[in-house]
């Protein structure tokens, strides 16, 4: 669940695809009723228009992002006959930088000479965890209260944000070595899923759109932390941003930037991972623990703690702050395949359903209330709407 970088740039692929902040949109009356089947026309690419209305809502979803000031936690740790190694508490950033810091867990948990694993949690960290684990050779089980589709990973929003939310500034130049690193390792992996049936990873572009020049907003949320940023570490490995002329686009805004980037289609990415696990051989027991001696009756000697959030309650790590998150899916559009920021929006053109995204407002930091505000969702699908109902078409 990814928000603050559509404001701050903090999202390493979307700071490297616009350098500015977003002003907030001013929309020019523009008499144009889009029609299903129009095509708009940007920078020379073909934009079909989404149908943004509150009857094609078919979900509201809520999560808590685990953020920590430090970064999350990848250590290992004795406790009693067992050797735990953590890892959990990567804020936004969780899918993003799965394979790497499943990496380097992977690397903690080997140098104890096991051979078996065990994987507490089977979100976006857990799974990968787990199956990089497969491919060294180890024989896995996860334990987990829930699996997919049922964990709050499954409730991101789907887009490449390596940074975002996932340490405080003032301790950004400790962590930034071991950020890049594990950067660097997700990256390369998911080059290796493009192209797959169910397009579990794809590129996209998408449209920041202002009515200043970008650069002019900061868009600091009032009750958060300053973030660690960590983009010009990364500039090699991501296509620019490209701002586009007046009238090479439909969009009512006078400024314009394009930006290329990663999107997870969470569903069909979820489920390849899920199925390799399987297919390899995985285990996995449905099972729920309440306080971590309980670890202790488990057969495997070396645990992987990637239960999120969750860490707080059976770790007693109270340094791990929730911050709240929501989205709203739209009936799928295949035609759609663009992704959008505004000033109070984010939208994201996933297999499974268009994701539409409050950004930048505040109450979310340090709030682990899961309880969905619709009327939220809707005034964002409104506005977007409206930003339809307002595009130019040829």
């Amino acid at each position: 669940m990814e928000r603050r970088q559509f404001l701050r740039q903090a999202g390493a692929t979307l700071a490297v695809a616009s350098t500015g902040g977003l002003a907030a949109c001013v929309r020019q009356p523009v008499k144009s009723a889009i029609a299903t089947g129009d095509r708009l026309s940007a920078g020379g690419a073909a934009l079909a228009p989404i149908r943004a209305s509150v009857d094609r809502i078919t979900g509201v979803y809520v999560c808590t992002r685990p953020f920590r000031a430090e970064g999350p936690r990848i250590e290992m740790q004795k406790l009693g006959g067992k050797t735990i190694v953590h890892n959990y508490g990567h804020g936004g950033s969780g899918w993003s930088l799965s394979w790497g810091s499943g990496t380097l867990a992977l690397q903690m948990a080997q140098s104890t000479g096991t051979h078996e694993l065990g994987v507490i949690g089977c979100g976006a960290i857990g799974l990968t965890t787990a199956l990089l684990a497969q491919q060294a050779g180890l024989s896995v089980r996860i334990y987990a209260k829930a699996l997919p589709p049922d964990v709050f990973s499954m409730r991101a929003s789907g887009l490449w944000t390596p940074d975002s939310r996932i340490c405080d500034a003032a301790h950004a130049a400790g962590f930034a070595d071991r950020w890049e690193t594990m950067t660097r390792i997700s990256y390369a992996r998911f080059q290796s899923l493009l192209g797959l049936p169910g397009k579990p990873i794809e590129w996209i572009d998408g449209y920041s759109l202002a009515d200043a020049p970008f650069g002019s907003f900061h868009g600091e949320v009032s009750d958060e932390p300053a973030y660690g940023e960590f983009a010009d570490r990364v500039r090699d490995l991501t296509p620019r941003s490209v701002e586009l002329a007046p009238g090479s686009h439909p969009f009512p805004e006078p400024y314009v930037r394009r930006y290329t980037t990663l999107m997870f289609n969470i569903s069909s990415y979820a489920n390849l991972l899920m199925s390799e696990y399987l297919a390899a051989g995985g285990k996995i027991e449905i099972r729920e623990f309440t306080h971590a001696d309980e670890l202790q009756q488990l057969p495997e000697r070396t645990l992987v703690n990637a239960t999120g959030y969750g860490a707080r309650a059976l770790f007693n790590d109270e340094s791990l702050i929730p911050v709240r998150g929501q989205t709203a899916r739209l009936i799928p559009q295949p035609e759609v395949t663009y992704g959008l920021r505004l000033k109070d929006i984010s939208v994201v053109p996933r297999s499974d359903g268009i994701m539409v995204q409050v950004i930048g407002d505040s109450g979310n930091f340090n709030n682990p209330d899961l309880t969905p505000r619709r009327a939220d969702s809707e005034a964002a699908v409104r506005e977007l709407a409206d930003l339809m109902a307002n595009m130019r078409h040829s």
